[in-house]
């Protein structure tokens, strides 16, 4: 693990003392200010108004019971989380997760990463997360609503389109937001479409938005590529998950050039040398919410691998998009040695501190989520700007838009990584750009 410079191992040991456990939390933290120490030498301002220590501390954290009862009338308890974390650019902007892994670690780790990703967009949104350890798969549409409604009755008091603006993530989609919006709509008699993102296109939501996470990823890796004088143009893909995210960054790959042979689920992977069939997937996931192994009762040519690791395959562009650290040091030595140019986070962190340092060191393109991953988050923000003003984009608009802000973040990413002395590293340029956006406007606005 790389040494901490000596003007920030100090702030870190006291995120370790007042955060014990949150592991994810540590990684997320250190991973960004390991990154600082030149920033601080060259804004001695940031250090004097204790701009790392004030931006590792939540603005606020909410935790809360959230009570459901399920088809058959047994009462079920979750717990309900929202950390708030920093509002210096706007309202706070994040999403909801829906998983047993939750608890308070992974939220502040994923509100603390779009701190910065927010920030890299160029969009007025702060940075916040949520969710519960409540689990939707095996669940009634009867038993989501209930339990979402319950969630909304304890959160709805904190949202609001100036406030807090929710959006989904693992295990929310277009249902769950549904309901959610729903109830807000319910308790407070206001039809603030502005207060969710990720809404049904017949009810205030924005074209892309579900394709806007992976097509973002691969806006970004194709930058990176055109970067080294290359393209996806006929490179081997792999694509870890097969859900929203996967799902569109097949289908821009394809779109680009490239062939995506492998994708997966929490339960194994499949390999498929003549190409991934996306409608199948789609048809399989979307639809029929079955799980990725039953693409071989379609395509006998096609192989799946129970409990199999989707990093073996030999590719050229790796694109994890799945979950946290989903590849590890191994993996990504793995990668590397099998020809891997390119990997593009479509995850939040999906790549362990070892894993990251490989990359860096085989100086391929590396592009960290808090980057390449910021697609959907701004995409969500132009769904805001569709509400405020009561408009609706066409697709092409708003794909556009969406190309143009990772065009945006490349270059910013690119740019500072050279200013920084660290040119082609994206990690340096993304945690420095990012930083230096919100402590420049936390300077700005006093001690608050």
């Amino acid at each position: 693990m790389t040494k901490l410079d000596e003007k920030v191992e100090p702030m870190f040991q006291e995120v370790l003392k007042r955060n014990p456990g949150e592991t994810e939390f540590h990684q997320a933290v250190r991973e960004v200010i390991e990154s600082l120490g030149p920033v601080l030498v060259k804004h001695p301002e940031f250090g004097h108004h204790k701009i790392i220590e004030r931006i590792c501390e939540p603005e606020r954290q909410i935790i809360f019971r959230v009570p459901w009862q399920d088809d058959k009338g047994e009462v079920h308890i979750n717990r309900g989380f929202r950390v708030e974390f920093n509002s210096a650019l706007g309202p706070y902007k994040g999403g909801l997760r829906f998983h047993p892994s939750v608890y308070l670690g992974i939220v502040k780790f994923l509100g603390f990463e779009q701190i910065f990703k927010n920030a890299l967009t160029g969009m007025p949104i702060g940075g916040g997360k949520g969710g519960s350890d409540f689990d939707p798969k095996g669940k009634s549409d009867d038993e989501v609503m209930r339990f979402c409604q319950s969630f909304m009755t304890e959160l709805y008091r904190h949202l609001g389109e100036y406030t807090d603006v929710p959006a989904g993530d693992i295990g929310v989609g277009g249902r769950e937001i549904g309901y959610m919006f729903g109830q807000y709509k319910r308790i407070t008699n206001r039809y603030e479409s502005g207060v969710l993102t990720g809404k049904g296109l017949d009810w205030g939501g924005s074209l892309v938005r579900p394709e806007a996470t992976g097509y973002g990823a691969t806006f970004f890796v194709n930058e990176m590529l055109k970067a080294r004088k290359d393209s996806f143009d006929g490179k081997i893909c792999s694509v870890s998950g097969s859900g929203n995210v996967a799902i569109y960054t097949i289908e821009k790959i394809t779109e680009l050039g490239g062939k995506v042979v492998s994708c997966s689920d929490s339960n194994g992977y499949i390999y498929h040398e003549a190409g991934i069939d996306l409608d199948l997937v789609k048809q399989l996931k979307e639809v029929e919410r079955r799980r990725i192994k039953d693409y071989t009762n379609y395509h006998k040519d096609a192989k799946y691998v129970a409990g199999g690791n989707i990093w073996q395959i030999p590719c050229q562009v790796a694109m994890p998009s799945a979950t946290q650290n989903e590849i590890n040091g191994k993996d990504a030595a793995l990668l590397v040695k099998n020809g891997c140019i390119a990997v593009g986070e479509g995850a939040n962190m999906p790549t362990t501190p070892e894993g990251v340092k490989v990359f860096l060191d085989a100086k391929i393109a590396y592009g960290p989520g808090k980057a390449a991953n910021a697609g959907g988050v701004a995409t969500s923000a132009l769904e805001m700007q569709q509400n405020a003003s009561r408009d609706a984009w066409s697709f092409e608009f708003t794909e556009k838009k969406l190309e143009d802000i990772m065009v945006n973040i490349h270059r910013l990413c690119y740019e500072t990584a050279e200013e920084y002395g660290e040119p082609g590293n994206y990690v340096v340029g993304a945690n420095i750009a990012g930083f230096i956006k919100v402590a420049k406007a936390m300077v700005a606005m006093g001690l608050i």
